[in-house]
């Protein structure tokens, strides 16, 4: 009943920039939050960084001044801007809402994965 569309992914040097989008759709009352999270080959999936409907935002301190999280003009679209790219940061990255759908029932909603690479 909720559909997360993410796109962004990429190779790019190390250095360079990507910037991730999420964009959510369905039958959505509403949403108090979302997160953008990482897996790389072999590791466990880990938070990368999420805001709240109310703005707050937290990133994990490997990202912390080089990512940013945030909320789109569209409805229901939310970004993750990546500056300052490091190899390490190549991973599948996902996105997840939480929220309300009409009629109340809570979910919490998974996206398909982007592959994002830095590799020169």
């Amino acid at each position: 009943q909720v559909q997360l569309v993410e796109s962004g992914g990429g190779l790019v040097q190390p250095g360079g920039s990507l910037r991730l989008s999420c964009v959510a759709s369905g039958s959505i009352f509403s949403i108090n939050g979302m997160g953008w999270y990482r897996q790389a080959p072999g590791k466990q999936r880990e938070l990368v960084a999420n805001i709240t409907s109310g703005g707050s935002t937290n990133y994990a301190d490997s990202v912390e001044g080089r990512f940013t999280i945030s909320t789109g003009n569209a409805k229901n679209a939310k970004y993750l801007q990546m500056n300052s790219l490091k190899p390490e940061d190549t991973a599948v990255y996902y996105c997840n809402v939480v929220g309300r759908l009409r009629g109340g029932v809570p979910f919490s909603s998974w996206g398909q994965g982007t592959q994002v690479t830095v590799s020169s």
